[in-house]
């Protein structure tokens, strides 16, 4: 397993080793040592999620306040799937920069991003399926989404493709709205919870 950072930073993607022979493939997908050596606290554990989706279906650009926020550890098992990150963070030097990562079942890959980021995918074949950790419960009062088609992002979204959404997620405001409505975290508040859990790590 190799480990990198995204142009986002605080994300990173993981380059998985799949094992296989006649009896099928093996793959380690998930290793908390590595995680927790790249970002000094890795992830702490409160909800597993499971998507599956369409080719189309976009969901995103989802994220959580901070603090607490809400890291996730994302890996596509079956299908594919393009995997966006966002850095939403105001006050960030890399604020309204993104990053994209293909997951697909073929070259297993997987990607972490830390409390305060935006997360986004798109399914690029039926029946995508995505699995993702996640640091903290769902708690619908601190949830909000960014439109995903906002134009001052360009998210690098593939032509050729019939978008589906959730109403929420066509409803959302764009980034410079949801900065306006106090919505997105600060970095100031992102890198007072990330140095919380180093502490906590030790």
């Amino acid at each position: 397993m190799e480990i990198r950072e995204l142009a986002v930073p605080d994300s990173y993607a993981l380059d998985l080793v799949p094992h296989g022979d006649s009896r099928g493939r093996f793959t380690e997908w998930y290793r908390a040592d590595v995680l927790a050596e790249a970002t000094g606290f890795g992830l702490t554990l409160a909800q597993a999620n499971h998507s599956v989706s369409a080719r189309g279906v976009l969901r995103g650009v989802h994220f959580a306040l901070v603090p607490p926020g809400q890291a996730k550890y994302v890996y596509c098992p079956a299908g594919k799937v393009l995997d966006v990150i966002v850095d939403i963070r105001v006050g960030s030097p890399t604020f309204g920069v993104h990053d994209a990562v293909v997951l697909d079942s073929e070259q297993p890959r997987a990607v972490y991003l830390a409390e305060g980021l935006g997360h986004a995918f798109v399914s690029l074949a039926d029946h995508s399926s995505v699995t993702y950790l996640v640091s903290s419960g769902y708690s619908p009062g601190r949830e909000f989404g960014i439109n995903p088609m906002d134009p001052a992002l360009d998210l690098p979204w593939p032509a050729g493709i019939e978008f589906e959404f959730s109403a929420k997620d066509q409803a959302a405001p764009t980034l410079t709205e949801a900065e306006e409505q106090g919505l997105l975290p600060t970095m100031e508040q992102c890198a007072a919870r990330y140095a919380e859990l180093r502490v906590a790590a030790f």
